[in-house]
């Protein structure tokens, strides 16, 4: 293979490089034998919403971790389990407590570029930019890293477990026994806010006991050089719907008399922020302050914004803070869905009876949830509007021209960990061995992943290990991952495996 032959060139080398050589090419090694186990894995649906489903990946979990010498144990909660893998090491005198998210977002099949997003397919780039389907037993013959893998959960985050259990198997051949016990606490409801994981954290703190916590989530810097990440926004959502006349009716026999309610909902939000994308609902950003030292810190994170923004397909970003790494330092308000009635061939010359938007607030260490939503609530009741909790009865229908139903709930908070901590200048000296320089470190990372609950109960610092390619399309159709991003996670987390704590 000419990827692997590549790897073991180099005749006189040091001990040091040598040692990375062994790492490297064990690693990759490991890793294309796992891809047999991967596709295995990616093609279990994996939504929430059917616990069935869910209930094979929990299962497949945990013969995984047991073919590597891992207990395990389920953590039941009212849903779904979490399950916690250990393995123990004599004499240890810490533990490590490692974090997996198992479960992907929803799928809409027909929107997918393949034969089905649980069926993993091999593609590569033309010379157009347009991806091909190739068989995907290329993978173990003339291996290309640009190639990607496509499938639901590929980057988020099944692409990330699996290189950790193929590190597992790496790091046996290479005889590395950590020095410290093995945690693994397995998710399989995240892409839902984790629900549950909060009161089982404080259920199962004994079980769940360790001095770190790493995270192996997310995508790497845009540049796609090593990182790590810091800290995320937590998350707290709100529906929002705007009531018109009872069912649909005519626009043409009722248009200019009944109010439209997905025209009152437009003006609403647009209401709430200003023309540079700035919330415009005082008191909201309240409490953020950054300062010169911490700007500072932010601008070392080197960002192209030019190919951000070629990326993106914008001209120009939003005015929240400096750059892309202040803006991430800062609440956000997003309308990530809305809906009235028909578009497109099914449109109607109809009135809406309702206009439904969902919102999220992406939340930083300094956020409140409760008093973000009491702001938003407050701004929505400031524009003339009676809010319910449901359907509004008749009699509230004749009285109030204006009604809206306001539902609110908050999944989890933000956290951050010092760059100077213990677990982030262990993890910094595991990354320099991995890749010979030091990682890109970010502050914030824009997402949310609930790891809250065991800081703030368990006292664990917490930091993320972004191994996936950033433009992965999480949460969309066509979610993949780079192949040589899969390679280089493995190598990772064998590299984590090694530093000694």
């Amino acid at each position: 293979m000419k990827y692997l032959f590549a790897l073991f060139m180099g005749l006189a080398i040091s001990a040091p490089a040598q040692k990375n050589q062994d790492l490297t090419t064990v690693s990759t090694k490991h890793a294309i034998r796992s891809f047999k186990e991967f596709n295995e894995l990616l093609s279990l649906s994996n939504d929430a919403h059917f616990p069935a489903d869910i209930e094979k990946n929990v299962q497949w979990c945990e013969q995984a971790f047991a073919r590597r010498g891992f207990t395990t144990k389920r953590l039941n909660t009212p849903t779904v389990p979490l399950l916690l893998a250990e393995r123990k090491v004599k004499a240890a005198q810490k533990t490590v407590l490692i974090y997996l998210q198992i479960d992907g977002q929803p799928v809409n099949p027909a929107q997918w570029e393949q034969e089905s997003p649980w069926k993993p397919t091999l593609k590569e780039k033309d010379g157009t930019g347009q991806w091909h389907a190739i068989a995907y037993e290329r993978l173990y013959e003339d291996l290309n890293p640009d190639w990607r893998i496509f499938a639901r959960s590929t980057s988020d985050a099944k692409g990330p477990a699996m290189a950790f259990l193929a590190a597992l198997d790496a790091a046996n051949e290479l005889k590395v026994v950590p020095n410290y016990n093995l945690k693994v606490i397995m998710d399989f409801e995240e892409e839902l806010g984790s629900p549950n994981l909060p009161a089982a954290v404080t259920a199962y703190k004994t079980e769940l006991a360790a001095d770190r916590l790493i995270i192996y989530d997310g995508p790497r810097h845009v540049s796609n050089q090593p990182t790590l990440s810091f800290g995320a926004r937590g998350i707290c959502e709100i529906t929002l719907t705007t009531f018109g006349p009872r069912v649909p009716v005519h626009s043409g026999n009722y248009g200019n008399y009944t109010p439209n309610p997905a025209l009152r909902l437009a003006k609403l939000l647009a209401s709430m922020k200003d023309d540079d994308g700035r919330v415009a609902i005082p008191g909201f950003y309240d409490g953020i302050t950054l300062t010169e030292q911490e700007k500072a810190i932010l601008k070392q994170v080197p960002d192209d914004e030019t190919e951000i923004r070629k990326f993106l397909g914008i001209a120009a970003p939003d005015k929240i803070g400096d750059n892309f790494q202040e803006s991430l330092q800062y609440p956000t308000l997003n309308i990530r869905g809305m809906d009235a009635l028909f578009i497109g061939k099914e449109a109607r010359t109809l009135i809406p009876a309702t206009a439904t938007a969902e919102i999220d607030i992406r939340l930083v260490p300094s956020s409140d949830p409760d008093r973000l939503i009491g702001l938003v609530k407050k701004h929505i009741q400031d524009q003339g509007y009676y809010l319910v909790d449901q359907m509004p009865t008749e009699e509230e229908r004749m009285q109030h021209p204006r009604i809206a139903a306001f539902q609110s709930s908050f999944s989890y908070a933000a956290f951050q960990t010092p760059f100077q901590s213990e677990t982030g200048i262990w993890l910094s000296k595991a990354m320099v061995r991995a890749f010979g320089k030091e990682p890109i470190k970010v502050r914030t990372a824009g997402g949310s992943i609930p790891i809250s609950p065991f800081v703030t109960t368990l006292g664990i610092p917490a930091v993320a290990v972004p191994t996936v390619n950033a433009d992965n399309n999480q949460h969309a159709e066509n979610e993949n991952i780079r192949v040589g991003n899969y390679i280089d996670a493995v190598k990772t987390f064998v590299a984590i495996l090694q530093e000694k704590l």
